[in-house]
């Protein structure tokens, strides 16, 4: 390839994806960095140092896979599914047990979570399903079996480990997929039921002891404010103080006198509030917006119903991640421990969604490329 070919391949390449999320990276490194420099232990005032060597990897990864052709995703997407299915099965015979959960696989010094990569393998086989089956039909009952069966297998090995986040993470992804998919109203109107009632049954007989007092706390937090309410209150604080412009980079006092628990992971954005204040969350909030807006776009403007599903299902993932954690961190969702994309820290999350965004940036690039 001569020098004008590669000059050519180039313009026509998709940077906004991985452009976008590099910004997103760049704001959360920094405020990783804040958030344990003042730890006495040297590990955790390391802990930027490994995020970015993970970032870097995550990189490589996502760069790599924007040069494959998306029906090769399409191709191999059941196969992708049945390994990461037989990983969750491992996870809870052989996994690596931590903070009281069983989630990882250990490869060495790497600890492998197989249920962050679970939900690309559910984003592509739900686009392939979809994509060959019923494609221009309205989705009801009948044609919601197979998927809802596809979907269920991985959530239910997910939520065993324990995981619920993730579990409902699984589900909420494909709800939005079906939805995009083109549900009857009827059936939507049946999930909100089916819905409602699997909620009141799951907390009276599927949910730990633990998991109820997380429901419990985010109802009434002051109930148990020095046990189960500590983190939500603490977390109100750090974001209440940072008022409008934030107490400056390294000033976060929740960070440095180590009040907030799990500051480098569940509540990043806690102290990230309390550092930059309503303008700096107001331009962290607009990345992620201008990055869900792209994915949605990169859904309406591509021809094959596989790659658009999968935007989608990709757009999914990262919202309810952002969501969700935002929203209980600021104590209008209960805690339940999913990180914020590209901030919390996490090499298994971190390579998740390079994984997403080198498969968005294929999709993007076979319009031009391919």
């Amino acid at each position: 390839m001569n020098r004008s070919a590669i000059v050519d391949f180039f313009k026509k390449y998709d940077f906004t994806f991985f452009g976008i999320s590099i910004a997103i990276f760049i704001m959360g490194v920094f405020n990783l960095y804040s958030a344990t420099h003042a730890s006495s232990s040297s590990a955790m005032a390391d802990l930027f140092k490994v995020q970015s060597g993970w970032f870097a990897l995550s990189l490589v990864i996502g760069f790599g896979i924007s040069f494959i052709n998306p029906k090769t995703f399409f191709r191999y997407s059941y196969l992708f599914y049945i390994v990461n299915v037989i990983l969750l099965v491992l996870v809870l015979v052989l996994g690596h047990k931590g903070m009281g959960a069983q989630r990882w696989i250990l490869l060495g010094p790497i600890r492998l979570q197989p249920s962050e990569i679970t939900k690309i393998a559910v984003i592509l086989v739900l686009g392939r399903w979809y994509s060959k089956s019923y494609p221009d039909r309205e989705l009801g009952f009948k044609e919601l079996i197979i998927p809802a069966i596809i979907v269920m297998i991985p959530t239910i090995l997910i939520v065993m480990e324990p995981d619920l986040g993730t579990g409902l993470l699984v589900m909420l992804i494909f709800l939005v997929v079906s939805f995009y998919r083109r549900l009857k109203w009827k059936m939507i109107g049946i999930l909100a039921v089916m819905a409602l009632v699997s909620g009141g049954v799951m907390y009276k007989f599927g949910l730990k002891e633990y998991q109820r007092k997380r429901i419990i706390t985010f109802l009434n937090p002051g109930a148990d404010a020095r046990g189960s309410g500590y983190n939500a209150i603490q977390s109100k604080i750090a974001i209440g103080s940072g008022q409008f412009a934030g107490k400056g980079f390294l000033k976060s006092s929740q960070a440095s006198l180590n009040y907030l628990p799990e500051n480098h992971t569940d509540f990043v954005f806690s102290i990230f509030n309390e550092e930059h204040g309503f303008i700096g969350s107001l331009i962290l909030i607009s990345l992620y917006m201008i990055l869900f807006f792209r994915y949605i776009w990169l859904a309406q403007s591509v021809p094959r119903m596989f790659d658009s599903v999968v935007a989608i299902g990709i757009m999914s993932l990262f919202f309810w991640h952002t969501f969700v954690n935002m929203g209980m961190v600021m104590g209008l969702m209960p805690i339940v421990g999913l990180p914020l994309p590209l901030m919390s820290y996490g090499g298994s999350s971190l390579v998740t969604f390079g994984i997403c965004t080198g498969v968005a940036t294929s999709i993007s690039n076979a319009r031009n490329l391919f």
